[in-house]
């Protein structure tokens, strides 16, 4: 065979090969069967976690040791007030030691266990009252759930007030905490607030002085790294050698464009007690208004013009006097803010004050306990897209019920008694609420902490 004809033949035979792979492969896809599946997903419910709540324990002094004016000492105890789902075991109560305190008595915890994986829901508050020649005046504050981060928008670096942050961990595992400190200059990072140390299942105290001396509308940052810590801000004023009342402040709602303090009383009459509010763009400059409604009659009774908020320094705006009542106020922002309002009973011998602070959304039903104290009611505000019904239900939800419609955008207030505890079911939507007590010589508050919804499902998808 010639050469010319064994390539005729090869090429024949690779022109023939090509045909024929050519015709499987589009063969293939015409002829063969095809196969589809779903990749294989598992919905797991997590475990309810622990339900844990600090308390701030009772009222300290400063500065009665003449040989050491810092020293901390106890004033008085904290009459604790605690519920937890009807049904369910008591809840474990641990001791938080006071370690800046020697000799105070324990500042108290609470932990409620899962039941039949449904989460325990659990509440707690607490009071007390001082009447001493340097300290007087009625505080109440709810037990609030450890966290990673806090803003305490209250109290005063200016002289005649004695105010003191104090950090509880009622966990196993020790926390180091950052205090950052919002004021005139904006944010700075003080000396006494970098890496404080709280032990396990005890409570450090750090004076505000040593973090904001001089400053008039201090906001305090606390951030905990390795475990979540409970603050509270406890303030006292001094008016030339007069005690001028108490507070204990848990801290406001997390930043956000609307801030709801539910309800707050005036006391008319004395045009040196007005109303303050005092607000904070932590991170971006922000134009705010602030504005006041009367829980009695539902008309709005001030308004600011538009605020110009720098950011990350507090701005305070001093509220006309308003007659004796219950009014509400809304803060809403071009940017996420910080909030809370003071206001005081008066300015002389035998008053009070305290510090009202912004709420978070309730959009479970949450349990709230109702510290001892005078005049005990309940504010609820509304989101203001629609009316709401709520249904508030006496002895932590096996008492009585009764309904209650909050308008749109408005505030309700409801008596409440005392040293009980009550079950809030906010129904379809949120709703913002405090419980506030007022008496002779006598205001404090508190938010009711919205309880933690259950963990959506997981979806799990193997690889």
């Amino acid at each position: 065979m010639t050469r010319s004809g064994s390539r005729i033949r090869i090429a024949v035979g690779a022109v023939i090969s090509a045909a024929a792979i050519a015709a499987v492969a589009l063969a293939v896809p015409a002829s063969w069967p095809t196969s589809h599946r779903s990749a294989l997903s598992l919905t797991a419910d997590p475990e309810p976690s622990t339900s844990l709540l600090a308390c701030g324990g009772g009222v300290l002094a400063i500065g009665r040791d003449a040989a050491d004016v810092s020293a901390l000492a106890s004033a008085a105890p904290q009459r604790l007030t605690v519920g937890v789902t009807p049904g369910a075991p008591d809840p474990e109560v641990a001791d938080i030691a006071p370690a800046d305190v020697p000799g105070a008595p324990a500042a108290g915890s609470f932990a409620a266990e899962p039941i039949d994986r449904e989460r325990t829901d659990l509440a707690a508050a607490g009071s007390a009252t001082v009447d001493d020649a340097d300290l007087a005046g009625f505080a109440a504050a709810a037990c609030t759930p450890p966290t990673m981060e806090s803003w305490l928008a209250a109290g005063s670096g200016l002289t005649g007030a004695a105010d003191l942050v104090v950090l509880a961990n009622p966990g196993d595992v020790a926390s180091r905490v950052e205090l950052t400190v919002f004021g005139a200059a904006g944010q700075i990072a003080p000396d006494a607030g970098s890496g404080v140390l709280v032990p396990p299942r005890s409570q450090r105290v750090v004076p505000l002085a040593a973090l904001a001396l001089g400053e008039q509308s201090p906001v305090v940052l606390v951030t905990a790294t390795q475990a979540p810590v409970q603050a509270t801000l406890q303030s006292s004023l001094t008016r030339t050698l007069v005690p001028g009342g108490i507070d204990q402040s848990v801290p406001t709602a997390l930043p956000a464009a609307r801030q709801e303090i539910p309800s707050f009383t005036a006391v008319g009459g004395d045009s040196t007690a007005d109303t303050l509010v005092r607000v904070l763009a932590p991170s971006n400059a922000a134009t705010a208004t602030v504005t006041v409604t009367s829980i009695d009659s539902g008309e709005q009774v001030y308004r600011t013009d538009p605020l110009a908020l720098e950011a990350g320094i507090p701005l305070e705006v001093d509220v006309a006097t308003l007659p004796t009542g219950r009014y509400s106020a809304t803060v809403e922002a071009e940017a996420p803010v910080v909030a809370a309002l003071w206001a005081a009973t008066g300015v002389g011998e035998g008053s009070d004050f305290a510090w009202y602070v912004a709420a978070e959304s309730i959009d479970v039903p949450s349990l709230l306990a109702v510290a001892a104290g005078p005049d005990p009611r309940l504010a609820v505000v509304a989101d203001p897209d629609e009316d709401r019904t709520i249904v508030l239900t006496e002895d932590a939800g096996a008492g009585t019920s009764r309904e209650i419609t909050v308008p749109a955008g408005d505030a309700v207030s409801v008596a409440l008694d005392g040293g009980t505890t009550y079950r809030l079911d906010p129904g379809e939507g949120g709703v913002h609420a405090n419980v506030t007590f007022a008496g002779s010589g006598a205001l404090a508050s508190y938010p009711v902490v919205p309880a933690d919804a259950a963990a959506a499902p997981v979806v799990v998808r193997p690889r």
